[in-house]
């Protein structure tokens, strides 16, 4: 109900209590990268992360799947970029994340529309030729110019390797042929809406990880929401009838978490403004956040 308090219960602690710290060396950080000035259609994701973490309240800490209770590990709320927009807000995130991967396992960014797949990733590795890259999107942002569509196509031409690129969930009718034609002249990974019909989403993650992390590359994960179902995902202006589910999201989370390879991890794409009053896509955010954090519990096994 709306305006109503939470419960309180001293032996069923919520999320949102452990992302509260500020500690030096956490095991996992987070940062707010609000960016929504160049996306391709008018959107209000800059309130997102903010939203996220008010939804971490309705979660617990511990993962029965796993028995894992995430108060094991610690973690640090970096805060909010501000103004992260345009050349100068890039500017800002690469200060932001300067020095952060030596300092936590996993850096998780709440974004924000697609657009910070570009500035957070070229903030964290000065050079892109050790990077590899997995999205999961609808979509394949190799559009040229900049913007929410363009963030892998700067990527490459910045310096990373079409060759440890993987798209996870590429959808009929959300791409041109043209650009379907750069992803195959780039050697990119494609899976598509379609292959993941005949494969488990698990299968296809240990696929991807292995190539995106070949030659010792390290790994950036790009969670975008409009992958999954629009009955979903409806806070996603341009998610689809027909993505994948919830679940299969969150198996990817979790297993990009799992994965130490993989130092940093974005969720893209939410218009908190857009959400449905249960907040299903803001809560998945939220849940993409836990399960994500499960996974780096799991290293520490």
């Amino acid at each position: 109900m709306a305006g109503r308090k939470l419960s309180q219960d001293p032996k069923w602690t919520r999320a949102n209590s452990i992302f509260s710290s500020t500690k030096p060396n956490a095991d996992v950080a987070l940062l707010g990268v609000p960016a929504h000035e160049v996306s391709l259609s008018s959107t209000s994701a800059d309130q997102t992360p903010t939203a996220i973490r008010e939804a971490l309240a309705r979660y617990s800490t511990f993962s029965s799947a796993h028995e894992i209770d995430l108060r094991n590990l610690t973690f640090s709320d970096l805060g909010d970029v501000d103004s992260p927009d345009h050349e100068v807000g890039e500017q800002r995130v690469a200060a932001a994340v300067a020095g952060v991967l030596s300092k936590h396992k996993l850096l998780i960014a709440l974004g924000g529309d697609n657009s910070i797949t570009y500035s957070v990733a070229a903030g964290l590795w000065p050079d892109l030729s050790k990077v590899g890259l997995i999205t999961l999107d609808a979509h394949h942002d190799l559009r040229d110019g900049i913007s929410n569509g363009s963030p892998v196509w700067r990527l490459i031409q910045a310096g990373l390797s079409g060759k440890g690129i993987v798209q996870i969930g590429i959808s009929d009718f959300a791409n041109s042929r043209e650009y379907a034609a750069r992803a195959r002249d780039e050697s990119i990974h494609v899976v598509t809406r379609d292959l993941l019909r005949k494969r488990p989403i698990s299968d296809v993650m240990t696929e991807a990880l292995e190539i995106a992390g070949a030659q010792g590359r390290e790994i950036y994960v790009d969670l975008d929401v409009d992958v999954c179902d629009r009955s979903i995902a409806p806070a996603c202006p341009a998610s689809l009838p027909g993505g994948i589910s919830a679940d299969e999201l969150r198996q990817a989370a979790f297993l990009a978490g799992r994965d130490a390879r993989v130092r940093a991890i974005d969720i893209t794409e939410i218009d908190a403004a857009l959400d449905t009053p249960d907040q299903r896509t803001i809560r998945l955010g939220a849940l993409l956040v836990l399960e994500a954090a499960c996974g780096v519990a799991t290293r520490l096994r």
